[in-house]
């Protein structure tokens, strides 16, 4: 099959702007873009979703270029329920270098900053050469704009629309782009870049989008208790991303590998039978941490990874190292470390209401320290036991643990 046809088994299409294109992505080619606003240090996994149809379509024989938008991101795209905070200069070009260095690191593409041809730009001549060519009704029937209305929009925020056209505009003019590809929220965006590149130059050029990656109740995919999951090894340890996927629902998980894996058809079929007559092996789940995870971090990060679930879910967490053991400090409650009784301890830890109630875990054999059984109510926890100085590991039960921090 051909890349578009691809795409649309892998879900990856949703608008389309001319029919034509279809053809003109099966031919290779094309020069296209893609981007995102530093509005952090590091990419998520959402990005990373909508960043691999770069490879997908380079894959496919086209060119890429990744645009982080340090002009745009000082406006800030409206969101659907509020306007978004104001970023300091240093802030955006902070982040701007970070997903910059990121971005090669990751993909190996071509990476342009909207703020070199923005910041030139001054009031007057934005007004004549770009503002001239927008329709205010056009603008307010846009639905990230009309869905605002009702609480209000800056002209601030109302003007990003324009600017995100005017990428489009200027990337064709100056380096041949003629397609621009984002996420389904951004088709509003596309469509006035389209335009204004008709009107201004009298070209033609396209847009797709691609749906958002959601959770089976609708949500945007890419959160654990409520906090991102970053592309960043040091925000998001290959153990939580690890965590993050083996744990992804049974009813997503072959879309998931879709969306984020370069798996063939034939592959995700398999691994889609698996799930359905075994769905306790997890093969599919372990099968999406594998390639994400060797794609971001590498097939050593991957096998860390595992090393560390395997080693809390058997309870040998004496072979752990203590960096291992650092990559958990997100992922499981962590205690200030300092000379406890054990009863203490797994209070502070949460793991017990009351001392009666720790004491009865203790006695009855349910609680491990770095992996050993103990039974001993009056037992201590202190540094002098913390693996490589470091960590002391409780366990209660078959499944909850915290740290102890020295």
């Amino acid at each position: 099959m051909g890349i578009y046809e691809e795409l649309e088994w892998r879900g990856l299409i949703k608008d389309v702007s001319d029919p034509s294109l279809k053809e003109k992505l099966n031919a290779g080619g094309m020069t296209f873009y893609i981007g995102t606003d530093p509005t952090g240090d590091s990419l998520h996994i959402g990005h990373f979703s909508s960043f691999l149809i770069s490879k997908r379509l380079k894959d496919a024989g086209h060119h890429p270029i990744l645009l982080v938008g340090g002009g745009t991101g000082l406006i800030g795209d409206p969101k659907p329920d509020a306007e978004r905070p104001m970023i300091t200069y240093e802030q955006v070009n902070h982040n701007f270098e970070a997903l910059k260095s990121q971005a090669e690191k990751l993909f190996g593409f071509e990476v342009v900053n909207n703020y070199d041809w923005l910041k030139d730009i001054n009031v007057l001549d934005f007004l004549r050469d770009y503002g001239k060519f927008f329709n205010v009704n056009y603008m307010l029937n846009k639905d990230i704009v009309a869905r605002r209305l009702a609480e209000g929009i800056t002209f601030t925020e109302f003007s990003y629309m324009i600017l995100q056209a005017l990428d489009f505009w200027y990337l064709n003019k100056t380096k041949n782009v003629t397609l621009e590809v984002a996420g389904q929220d951004q088709w509003g965006n596309i469509t006035a870049g389209i335009e204004l590149t008709r009107r201004k130059e009298g070209k033609e050029v396209y847009g797709f989008t691609m749906p958002l990656l959601t959770k089976s109740d609708g949500t945007k995919f890419g959160k654990t208790n409520g906090k991102a999951i970053w592309l960043d090894g040091k925000k998001t340890s290959p153990y939580e991303m690890y965590q993050f996927f083996i744990n992804s629902e049974d009813s997503k998980v072959i879309d998931y590998l879709k969306f984020l894996t370069f798996l063939s058809k034939e592959e995700i079929d398999a691994l889609e039978e698996k799930n359905k007559v075994a769905p306790h092996l997890r093969e599919a789940h372990k099968a999406l941490a594998h390639e994400v995870i060797t794609f971001i971090h590498g097939e050593e990060a991957f096998n860390e990874a595992v090393k560390i679930s395997e080693a809390l879910f058997s309870g040998k967490v004496n072979e752990l190292t203590a960096d291992e053991i650092q990559m958990t400090e997100n992922d499981l409650p962590l205690v200030e470390g300092k000379e406890y009784t054990l009863a203490e301890a797994l209070i502070e830890a949460e793991l017990a209401k009351s001392k009666r109630e720790a004491r009865e875990f203790i006695r009855n054999g349910a609680v491990l320290v770095n992996g050993e059984k103990v039974t001993d109510e009056a037992a201590m926890v202190s540094k002098t036991m913390a693996i490589e100085g470091r960590y002391v590991v409780l366990r209660r039960g078959k499944k909850l643990y915290a740290l102890l921090k020295y």
